[in-house]
C-alpha cells in the first residue's frame, strides 16, 4: 500500500489539475470545487464534544456545514464521541458536552429536517464497520499519518485507539457511501486512507464504496490571539487566546482589546510578515461577511488599536445571537435528546443495509 501523499502549497494545485482530468478515474483526495451536478452526492462529516466550539471552529467548519446542507440534498453530521474518549474523558462532562455541542451545532444553524444530526456511538455499525476495514489497512500505513505523529510526541504511551482512530474515521465516512466530506488541509491524509480502504474493499470483495472526495473550506485558519503562529484552540491554557461562541460581548472585546499585533500602527493584510494583524483583518472580513481587501479598506486612518473595536464589533454581531439561542436550548435537555435520538434513527436506517451488505461480502453471513 502506498504511503500518504505529501503535498506542499505549490504541488496541490498542480496535483488537481493533473488528477480532476475527465479522462482519469481515479479521484484525487482534495477536490476543492466538485465537477458533480448540482443535487448530487452525499456529505458527510464528524465534530468530537469536547466543549463548545471556538471561533476558529465556527468560521473553519461549522458555517461550511451550513451552507452545504443547502446544497446537497443529503447531508450528515455526527458528534463523535467515540473518537473523543481516545484520551481521559469524566462521562458526567463528556454527557454534558455531548448536549452542548448539539445545543451549538444547532444555534450555527444545523437545520434536522435539512441534515442528520446524530451521536455516532448510538449507532453502532461505526464500531463494527471500523473493525473490518481495519483489518485491511497495515500498521506502516497508519504510522505515517500526521495526527499520529503529532500526538504521540505530547503523550509518551499513546493508546492503540489514537493509533487506529483514522480507520473509524474511514469507517464513519464509508459506512454512509458518503461522496463529499468537508475537511481542512490538515485531515486530507486520512481522507486519502478513506479513499484507499474504499478501493481495497471494492478491488477484494466488488465494488460497494463510492471514494469521498475533499470538500475543502477557503476560510483561512483562524490564529492565536496571543500567539498569531498557532492556530486557535480550545486546550490553549491562555484564557485570552481563544474566543468561544458563547464568549459574552465584553469578553469578546477584551480578548480582541488584548489580541497580539506589531509595533506599526497602520492596518494592512500581510499574514507572512505581520500575521497577528492579518488574522484580525481575516476574523474581521469573514465575520462581516466582506472580503478582505474591504476589511482594510473599512480600517483605513485607523490604527490598530482603534481597528479592534471595529472588529469585536463584527464578532458581537455575529456571535450574539448564537449564543442566546445556545443558552435557550441548553435549557431543555428532553429537547436535545430527542432531537439526536431521532438523528440516530435516521442514520440507522442508512447505515444497517450498508454494514448488512458488507458482513455478506466478507463472509460473516
Amino acid at each position: 500500500m502506498a504511503l500518504p501523499l505529501r503535498i506542499n502549497s505549490k504541488r496541490l494545485f498542480r496535483f488537481i489539475q493533473k488528477f480532476n482530468s475527465p479522462k482519469r478515474s481515479f479521484c484525487p483526495a482534495v477536490c476543492p470545487e466538485t465537477k458533480d451536478p448540482p443535487g448530487r452526492g452525499r456529505v458527510f462529516s464528524g465534530i468530537q464534544p469536547t466543549g463548545v466550539p471556538h471561533l476558529g471552529n465556527y468560521l473553519g467548519a461549522l458555517e461550511n456545514w451550513v451552507a452545504l446542507q443547502n446544497q446537497y440534498p443529503s447531508v450528515i453530521y455526527s458528534i463523535v464521541d467515540l473518537h473523543s474518549i481516545t484520551q481521559s474523558q469524566d462521562p458526567a462532562q463528556l454527557r454534558s458536552n455531548i448536549l452542548d455541542m448539539a445545543a451549538s451545532l444547532l444555534a450555527c444553524g444545523i437545520n434536522p429536517e435539512k441534515a442528520i444530526l446524530f451521536q455516532q456511538s448510538q449507532v453502532s455499525e461505526h464500531a463494527e464497520l471500523s473493525w473490518i476495514i481495519g483489518c485491511l489497512t497495515s500498521m506502516p500505513r497508519l504510522r505515517h499519518l500526521p495526527q499520529w505523529k503529532m500526538k504521540s510526541k505530547l503523550k509518551k504511551d499513546g493508546s492503540v485507539g489514537l493509533y487506529t482512530y483514522p480507520v473509524l474515521q474511514a469507517a464513519d465516512i464509508l459506512l454512509y457511501k458518503s461522496t463529499h466530506v468537508p475537511v481542512g488541509e490538515d485531515q486530507v491524509q486520512h481522507l486519502e486512507l478513506a479513499q484507499d480502504l474504499a478501493r481495497i474493499f471494492n478491488n477484494r470483495f466488488g465494488d460497494l464504496f463510492p471514494e469521498p472526495r475533499a470538500l475543502l473550506s477557503s476560510t483561512r485558519k483562524v490564529k492565536s490571539l496571543r500567539d498569531p503562529s498557532a492556530k486557535m484552540s480550545k486546550s490553549d491554557p491562555q484564557t485570552m487566546a481563544t474566543i468561544a461562541i458563547t464568549d459574552s460581548p465584553d469578553d469578546i472585546a477584551l480578548k480582541i482589546r488584548r489580541a497580539v499585533t506589531d509595533f506599526t500602527s497602520e492596518v494592512t493584510y500581510d499574514p507572512e510578515t505581520r500575521p497577528g494583524v492579518s488574522n484580525l483583518v481575516m476574523i474581521h472580513a469573514a465575520m462581516a461577511t466582506i472580503s478582505v481587501e474591504e476589511a482594510v479598506s473599512q480600517a483605513k486612518g485607523l490604527d490598530t488599536g482603534a481597528y479592534k473595536n471595529l472588529v469585536s464589533e463584527a464578532v458581537i454581531q455575529r456571535l450574539t445571537p448564537i449564543r442566546e439561542e445556545i443558552q435557550r436550548l441548553r435549557s431543555d435537555r428532553a429537547h436535545l435528546e430527542e432531537l439526536l435520538a431521532q438523528g440516530t434513527i435516521r442514520a440507522r436506517e442508512l447505515a444497517a443495509p450498508v454494514l448488512a451488505e458488507v458482513r455478506h461480502r466478507v463472509g460473516f453471513s
